[in-house]
């Protein structure tokens, strides 16, 4: 029913006194406090109705989200907005304490019209209670704070960076975060700024490690020297002789990563650090916000890490620590790694024009790490490569080299989509979904909130990698996080279950697994070129068992906000339900 803007008028005058929801949101990036923050906008939206005889029965508040993240993506202000849909709602209006919290840039004109649709009174302290839809005063005042926060959050990042651009070229200061691998830290005074000082805040210096510079300098002159060896060779050399890697000298601190053996990641970020030299550099990397739906701009951006151009780098104008590495032999590394390149150096990956269907979408049983393309004798081929010094110190029974040939798994593959989810199958697949819904105790609900965690971080890290970020760099992260999924994983299959309450009704499942099936048509009609990114979106995800000379499937839907695809030949966009399902299929053995 449309409400019309009287209608709403009078909401507003009956709600003196009515039951109030309140809303706030803080975020932790400039290490606020969440209950300070809390305590101080309730008080001012306690100040404003109380008055008034109103009272706060319900409260919305989000911590740890930025202001720029729009309300559909912010959980207690999506829940808010749900609450807002319900007749039995358990509050009459909502009071908002400082709108330069809630609104950012345009959210306001996004947002509101929901509160009128609804008939449910917005009051903030700067129009002196509910927003009058009709007054364009009151539309004018809050667009402007709207305009004030989105140019308050610029006018922080513009100050910061640069004041760290100044510190780093001028001072040279230690700006922070972990050592590079070669360094420790040493204590070189109080801090500049008299009230940090008076906190107990200290100056760091980087001083070099009496062993692990060593490494450093060994691994420099084993690459720059004439024939040198490659990135691959020095890690398996490094791990054979049992020297701990960076993740491995320092536990304490990285607890998130693998410290079991070298990478060729890890020896060519040493290559590629410009700090050993003795100078401070900032500035090698950028924050970029895209947005998450060209086609809805309503869903806000991400933000995704970015590598800037070397002449963007700010160095320090002195030697501020001891040097590991000299300028000439850096250098020249770089010359080495530039000349190793394939054509004009890039951090962006290789481009292919083989047609991998399964690129991406393929992982090895024994490492769950994602299998390789290579094509040989004129197909396509998926391959594990894991040397024998990895194998050893991660106490894998891991072949040298895991091949599985494509021919082998695309019927099957296409097989099962096209009758797994077809309409006449809808039945059955309710049946199972409806005997396998379940939910978990506390322990394991905490574990399935980690495993949804690591699988946002590897699509996160795949978008990364599409997006130009260094390819050795993320496949690094990847590898961390597919590790952290593997133990989680086990630890949630162990938990115990409990019956479901909150089951998905049975016509949502009936809806979403149509368009599944649609989406399977589209997959089965497409050019090969189009699989691979095809079987991405809708979520395909394989494990190879050399072992038992097996292949598992699963499709996982994601939300439709990341899922949409769009083909050659004038296919349109087919969007994929947010509900999460999960469907598996053991195929028979291969050859």
């Amino acid at each position: 029913m449309k409400h019309t803007a009287v209608s709403l008028g009078r909401e507003a005058s009956r709600s003196a006194g009515s039951r109030f929801a309140f809303y706030g949101r803080v975020s932790t990036e400039d290490n606020q406090d969440p209950e300070a923050s809390r305590a101080w906008q309730i008080r001012r939206a306690r100040a404003l109705i109380e008055p008034k005889g109103g009272e706060i029965v319900a409260e919305f508040f989000d911590v740890d989200k930025s202001r720029s993240i729009p309300w559909i993506r912010r959980p207690r202000a999506s829940a808010l907005i749900e609450e807002l849909k319900k007749p039995s709602r358990r509050f009459d209006a909502v009071v908002i304490g400082e709108p330069h919290r809630a609104f950012y840039g345009n959210q306001y004109s996004l947002t509101f019209p929901l509160f009128e649709h609804f008939a449910v009174p917005l009051w903030v302290p700067e129009v002196g209670g509910p927003i009058d839809p009709a007054n364009e005063a009151h539309d004018m005042i809050m667009g402007v704070f709207g305009g004030l926060s989105k140019g308050e959050r610029n006018r922080i990042k513009i100050r910061v960076r640069s004041a760290m651009a100044a510190i780093t070229a001028t001072e040279g200061r230690f700006l922070g975060g972990r050592p590079p691998y070669g360094y420790e830290l040493a204590d070189v005074g109080p801090h500049p700024n008299p009230a940090k000082a008076a906190n107990g805040k200290r100056l760091r210096r980087l001083v070099p490690h009496p062993a692990y510079s060593l490494v450093v300098k060994w691994i420099f002159a084993q690459y720059i020297k004439q024939n040198g060896k490659g990135l691959g060779d020095i890690a398996e050399e490094l791990t054979r002789q049992g020297i701990p890697s960076p993740s491995a000298s320092d536990p304490g601190r990285n607890p998130h990563r693998d410290q079991v053996a070298w990478s060729k990641m890890a020896v060519r970020t040493i290559l590629g650090n410009p700090r050993y030299t003795g100078r401070e550099v900032w500035n090698k990397q950028r924050k970029d916000e895209v947005l998450l739906d060209v086609d809805d701009v309503a869903l806000g951006t991400t933000t995704v890490m970015r590598w800037n151009d070397r002449d963007q780098w700010v160095w320090s104008e002195n030697q501020v620590h001891d040097e590991i590495v000299s300028i000439e032999d850096f250098e020249r590394a770089q010359q080495i790694r530039q000349a190793r390149a394939r054509g004009e150096y890039s951090k962006r990956g290789n481009p292919t024009r083989r047609p991998y269907v399964f690129r991406g979408c393929l992982f090895c049983g024994y490492c769950e790490r994602k299998m390789q393309g290579n094509w040989n004798n004129a197909q396509a081929y998926y391959r594990c490569r894991f040397p024998d010094e990895y194998a050893l110190v991660n106490n894998l029974e891991h072949p040298k080299v895991v091949y599985l040939r494509e021919a082998e798994i695309i019927g099957p593959v296409e097989e099962w989509l096209a009758t797994g989810f077809s309409p006449e199958r809808i039945a059955a697949t309710i049946e199972t979904m409806a005997t396998q819904a379940t939910a978990r105790p506390d322990e394991a609900a905490e574990l399935g909130k980690r495993l949804a965690a690591c699988d946002r971080k590897l699509r996160q890290y795949r978008q990364a990698l599409e997006a130009g970020a260094d390819a050795a760099e993320v496949t690094g992260w990847i590898n961390q996080v597919s590790g952290e999924r593997q133990r989680v994983k086990a630890g949630l299959e162990a938990a115990p279950r409990a019956p479901r309450r909150d089951v998905v009704s049975r016509e949502e499942i009936v809806r979403v697994l149509e368009q599944t099936g649609d989406l399977v048509r589209v997959v089965l009609e497409a050019d090969p070129l189009d699989k691979a990114d095809l079987f991405k979106e809708m979520g395909l995800w394989m494990t190879y068992y050399p072992q038992k000379r097996l292949v598992e499937a699963q499709v996982i839907p994601g939300p439709p906000h990341v899922r949409s695809v769009c083909v050659r030949g004038g296919y349109e966009p087919v969007r994929q339900t947010p509900i999460p399902l999960a469907a598996s299929l053991p195929f028979p053995e291969v050859a």
